[in-house]
């Protein structure tokens, strides 16, 4: 009788441990998921369009925003195709290493005016 009494009671314990491991399983998504809207919503959405002026961010350099590039192409799920006023390769980023370029727009025929600078003369001249 006894070796039955003890059979039960693991059964139950054993039970007992698989109610728990199911309730921290269901508590371990539910925070998973309230992290996650928290998470998205403080997530700003890039909407750049064709022809818009961006800067791209690259780790890399020292100057770490290098442009400014052309919206080529938009793709879903923030792909962007960019392309740079002196070269003709299209490249492919995603659209969290983007910002807007406020800058002056570039022209289409891609000429680039330069300015050189001049010492002021001294008085020793």
């Amino acid at each position: 009788m006894g070796f039955e009494k003890a059979g039960v009671e693991r059964k139950m314990q054993l039970q007992e441990l698989e109610n728990l491991r199911l309730e921290a399983y269901d508590n371990s998504r539910l925070y998973k998921e309230k992290m996650k809207a928290v998470h998205d919503k403080h997530i700003k959405r890039r909407a750049f369009r064709p022809g818009e002026l961006v800067f791209l961010y690259n780790s890399r350099l020292r100057s770490r925003w290098e442009g400014p590039y052309r919206v080529e192409k938009v793709e879903p799920y923030g792909v962007f195709h960019l392309s740079h006023p002196s070269s003709s390769n299209i490249i492919k980023v995603n659209g969290h290493r983007l910002k807007l370029y406020h800058g002056e727009k570039i022209k289409d025929n891609k000429e680039i005016e330069v300015f050189l600078l001049e010492d002021l003369p001294t008085e020793a001249d």
